[in-house]
């Protein structure tokens, strides 16, 4: 009895910390009513009581992760084989998280895994970056771990590297074909068969580190500006970190990504 009273009390105490923040600032809450949620200070009291499950791109997950996370990307055709699996290794929950508060991943995840069967999960949507910056000891920059809170790139960093999208697409458009590479690197749901510049860009997800390393090893023999744009800018900060390293000095990104496109263009 004293152990089902404990469980109810943590459930409650879920329940009633999900409703802390507006919707506005958790989008997918609204969309997403059925999914059970984990805040930062319910994470960190369970951090090892808990199994906690990265649902975004390899990229991402070798970038910038929660400490002990394993990665399972959504976007993977063994998802739920995936999760199946590692729920028969244990009776912990399950908690899903990826980027930040508008990121709809850990929704998603946690969504799919209760449709086939996989009971007792969640969603930690405050996101990756959030957790980092408020426990950097429980975060993991670039295999490190504790991380340096110092060596994240900077906002001012990215905002530079950022184009409008119709100055985006006049400036990718206008370049020399020989002089530019377009990159969408959606994933296949968020790419859903659709590109924007049909016939003059490449697609490449952030789970396929073996083209994608093809594709920024070409801009760099052929000296080529790469254009390159997410679902909605947020991955695209994960990205910047390999096109450092690669010493790669001519990238722009989509502001908004192909959100923004559509907005703009078609909407």
């Amino acid at each position: 009895m004293k152990k089902m009273l404990v469980s109810l009390g943590v459930l409650l105490s879920l329940f009633s910390s999900s409703l802390v923040f507006a919707d506005s600032e958790f989008p997918g809450r609204a969309e997403y009513p059925e999914i059970a949620l984990y805040q930062k200070a319910d994470l960190l009291r369970d951090f090892n009581q808990v199994v906690i499950v990265d649902a975004r791109s390899s990229l991402e997950f070798e970038t910038l992760r929660i400490k002990g996370a394993v990665n399972i990307p959504i976007a993977s055709k063994q998802f739920v084989e995936n999760v199946k699996a590692l729920r028969a290794t244990t009776p912990k929950r399950i908690v899903f998280y990826c980027n930040g508060r508008s990121c709809y991943k850990s929704y998603k995840a946690s969504k799919a895994a209760l449709q086939a069967g996989v009971k007792d999960v969640y969603a930690y949507d405050a996101g990756v970056f959030e957790w980092a910056k408020t426990y950097p000891k429980y975060a993991a920059l670039l295999g490190t771990s504790p991380m340096d809170p110092s060596k994240i790139i900077p906002k001012s960093k990215l905002k530079a590297r950022l184009l409008a999208p119709k100055v985006f697409t006049e400036t990718a458009r206008s370049a020399p074909a020989s002089k530019r590479l377009i990159l969408d690197v959606r994933d296949m749901y968020q790419r859903a068969g659709i590109g924007y510049f049909t016939g003059i860009e490449r697609w490449v997800s952030l789970d396929d580190q073996k083209k994608l390393q093809k594709y920024l090893q070409k801009a760099i023999k052929e000296k080529r500006t790469l254009y390159i744009y997410d679902e909605a800018g947020k991955q695209v900060r994960w990205l910047q970190y390999t096109l450092e390293r690669a010493k790669i000095k001519d990238y722009y990104f989509m502001t908004k990504g192909a959100k923004g496109f559509y907005k703009e263009f078609i909407l």
